[in-house]
């Protein structure tokens, strides 16, 4: 099967560093490649060379004869003087010819494109609305190759899981730049890791480049302590959630899991909240009888909601809902209608906002963070302003960049760096994630982990409000906080219920249609075959071992080497056949 694009030997550098060194890879038909690696490391760069937006230093870029190819980054511009009908249906002539064809009628829902009105002016957009159009243009378009430059930064939990069902549902190659773990590990099938120049290739999502990361680390035994750590904290944490979270066979993880039997769970919730209690006490924070309005909209309906010591909160709602306004009235940066708020006595607050301007420009990065302190306990970890700095990716030479010299995500690190040196004990975060790199939101993940007060969290990254919050809340328009045992998968549910939620594309893999489910008898029949393939692969890959060793041991007998070179091809070829045969009936089980 020949490959959709091909890059022989690619380099490109930006000044003297190289951000692609002799990268050989292709994409084929029907792949769904997931792009990670660190802010600055290459990734927008492979995707614009690979899409054709930018010529490679050396090496050759290839594309197949009349490829069908769109492209959304960062930097997509929209045309002048045009509205939002004239770029996202611009192909039709009447409303009638889109609002026949059943997948144009989703991404319209899908990603809120009628709300914002085909008639609105492109230029009047806000940046979030301007790549949700650029989105939705390249969705409707009858392709082969999709190539995505962070398409969920401007979406809510909703958007992102309706753009991950119709990414799985189209047969279309898909290559996505993001770092959201939970549409990484729904959407790809395989990862790349862009690093020091290269570009390493995993199967399977997020979950996989994981254990895949531990174990090279395992058998290398040169990364450096803390990274390993980082790493094995992490698998701990893809344990604790369902099976599901790695398509990888069990023996193919037994090696990483070894690296985590003596990690404790990520964080130790009852001496967390025990310890908060005694820096906080019984009252932290309260909203009473309180009513909230945004201008003539009303977010708030005489409600009555509390913030305990060391709870830890995860808020969703729909884009325009009122979370970022719930947040400033919890800060104290707003006053309700009616009602009151409470705020205890010994309540240390801190509120991360959307707004990056309570930076020092003046100051260099240092500088910013030791104005606040020079050092921060921050539960059991005590680390110097330069450390707290590095750990969300400040290297030391990056630390006496003058502050108005960084981009917008390098800021928003900064700021964050500020609230943590001032030690609160209560912490209300909206969008913290965002412009964030998989490693930096590793470390943020690790500092939450064992940071003991109240925090409240507004975000559209789904891995990491279930990673750090204990509860889930909602507001679902209705002018109460809604309280979900079921977590988010309980909030898309109710929100599925509701006539404005997102439609699913027919043909979706997560419809819920009787046809699209396994029957009981069928679930225990794939559960059996699962058992009997894993058992196969355990005793295959014994036999590997096994012949490995009887290689070495023949090193100076030639015949015995080839008959046992042969056996060995023999056994490898029935294992990629088994595993295979795992995958398939793993997927058709889920």
């Amino acid at each position: 099967m020949a490959n959709l694009v091909n890059l022989e030997s690619v380099s490109k550098s930006y000044g003297v560093r190289p951000l692609l060194d002799g990268v050989s890879l292709g994409v084929g038909e029907n792949q769904r490649i997931g792009v990670v690696g660190l802010n600055g490391g290459g990734k927008t760069t492979l995707l614009e060379v690979l899409s054709g937006l930018a010529e490679p230093d050396s090496g050759r870029v290839s594309q197949m004869n009349g490829l069908r190819m769109a492209v959304v980054t960062q930097r997509t511009e929209l045309p002048e003087g045009s509205t939002i009908r004239d770029v996202v249906l611009e192909r039709y002539e009447a409303d009638h010819e889109w609002a026949a064809d059943a997948r144009v009628r989703s991404i319209v829902d899908g990603l809120g494109i009628s709300a914002l009105g085909f008639e609105t002016p492109t230029k009047n957009l806000s940046g979030g609305e301007r790549r949700r159009v650029s989105l939705a243009a390249a969705l409707t378009g009858e392709l082969d190759l999709i190539v995505l430059d962070e398409p969920t930064n401007h979406l809510d939990v909703e958007g992102v899981r309706w753009l991950a069902d119709h990414l799985l549902a189209r047969r279309v190659s898909v290559v996505v730049v993001t770092h959201d773990r939970w549409f990484l590990d729904t959407v790809a099938s395989l990862t790349w890791e862009v690093a020091n120049g290269r570009v390493e290739q995993y199967e399977g999502g997020y979950a996989d480049w994981v254990f895949a990361r531990a174990e090279r680390a395992r058998l290398a035994a040169t990364l450096e302590e803390k990274r390993q750590n980082l790493v094995r904290k992490e698998l701990a944490w893809l344990q604790r959630g369902a099976k599901a979270r790695t398509s990888k066979p069990k023996y193919r993880i037994d090696a990483a899991e070894a690296l985590i039997a003596d990690v404790p769970p990520p964080r130790d919730s009852v001496e967390l909240m025990a310890f908060a209690k005694r820096r906080l006490g019984k009252t932290v924070l309260e909203i009473e009888d309180a009513t909230l309005k945004a201008g003539d909209k009303p977010l708030l309906d005489n409600v009555t909601w509390r913030l305990g010591p060391g709870e830890r909160v995860g808020l969703v709602g729909v884009n325009g809902s009122g979370k970022t306004t719930l947040l400033k009235l919890l800060a104290g940066e707003t006053e309700p209608v009616s009602g009151k708020r409470i705020q205890g006595k010994t309540v240390a607050l801190a509120h991360l906002s959307q707004e990056l301007d309570d930076l020092p420009g003046d100051r260099r990065v240092l500088q910013a963070v030791e104005d606040i302190a020079g050092r921060v306990v921050l539960g059991k970890q005590e680390l110097s302003a330069s450390s707290l700095l590095e750990k969300l990716g400040f290297p030391a030479a990056r630390q006496w960049t003058p502050v108005e010299d960084l981009s917008g995500g390098e800021r928003r690190r900064l700021q964050l760096c500020r609230l943590l040196m001032g030690e609160p004990n209560v912490l209300l975060l909206d969008e913290p994630t965002n412009d964030l790199d998989i490693d930096t939101l590793q470390q943020l993940e690790d500092l939450l982990d064992s940071w003991p007060g109240s925090l409240v969290v507004v975000s559209h990254d789904r891995y990491l409000v279930e990673r750090v919050c204990d509860t889930i809340v909602a507001l679902f328009g209705d002018g109460k906080i809604t309280h979900l045992p079921g977590g988010i998968e309980e909030y898309l549910t109710r929100r599925a219920k509701t006539a404005d939620a997102p439609k699913r594309i027919e043909g979706s893999p997560k419809a819920t249609s009787a046809e699209a489910k396994l029957t009981a008898a069928e679930k225990r029949a794939a559960g059996k075959e699962l058992s009997r393939l894993e058992r196969k692969l355990d005793q295959l890959h014994a036999k590997e071992t096994k012949l490995h060793d009887a290689l070495l041991e023949a090193a100076t007998d030639p015949d015995r080497l080839m008959a046992l070179n042969a056996e060995l091809k023999a056994v490898l070829t029935e294992k990629d056949e088994v595993e295979a045969r795992w995958l398939e009936t793993s997927e058709a089980a889920e």
